[in-house]
């Protein structure tokens, strides 16, 4: 899109994926329960398996529609990025466009990109809605991506749900949980870091 489209298209296709962007995550979540659902346990049904009403299969499916306008307008902004005198340059030289963008604008974009993938995966990491409402609230370790499962942000929500003695061993295992989230994505974010200023291929202009 950002190589092969003209401004209007590509002004149009970003306007959408911000909007997309700004739905609330409980519309997510509500659009897994009413239509994901369903329709995942109809399929594992006529299958031969049993998926729970709840499970991570149907919160995964709704995260990935939920994280794609994000990671498609970051990716496309790492794209956007690369200088035009490297496709200029590339192109006086002969090479088709096709060329130029795999050989050319994709690996100088390449750190921002793989820096908007872990982003994004620090975004997953924090969502609470459509994981409580798609996956359920119960703790337990398992493959099966049928059966209903929990996350930390979950459980922090759980914990923290009305009167709380503040002195309680649930009330202080809500902020570890906390702190352990705060620190995964926090070591995300300088990974992200780290790999756009130290594999960013310098450009002279």
């Amino acid at each position: 899109m950002s190589e092969y489209s003209d401004k209007r298209v590509r002004n149009t296709f970003n306007t959408l994926l911000e909007i997309l962007c700004g739905i609330p995550t409980v519309v997510y979540g509500y659009f897994a329960v009413v239509f994901l659902s369903p329709n995942i346990r109809s399929l594992a049904k006529f299958c031969g398996f049993n998926a729970q009403s709840e499970n991570a299969l149907v919160a995964g499916i709704a995260i990935g529609i939920m994280i794609l306008p994000f990671i498609t307008l970051l990716i496309e902004n790492a794209l956007r990025s690369v200088p035009k005198i490297l496709r200029y340059g590339s192109m006086a030289l002969g090479a088709t466009r096709a060329e130029t963008t795999w050989h050319i604008v994709v690996p100088y974009a390449l750190p921002d990109i793989c820096s908007s993938v872990i982003l994004s995966i620090s975004r997953v990491i924090g969502e609470t809605m459509i994981v409580l409402m798609a996956a359920g609230v119960t703790a337990s370790f398992t493959f099966n991506p049928l059966h209903s499962v929990t996350t930390i942000t979950v459980q922090i929500a759980t914990i923290l749900t009305g009167d709380q003695n503040f002195q309680s061993v649930h009330t202080s295992s809500a902020y570890a949980l906390g702190l352990t989230l705060f620190i995964i994505t926090w070591m995300l974010n300088l990974l992200a870091a780290f790999i756009t200023r130290k594999t960013r291929i310098p450009s002279r202009t």
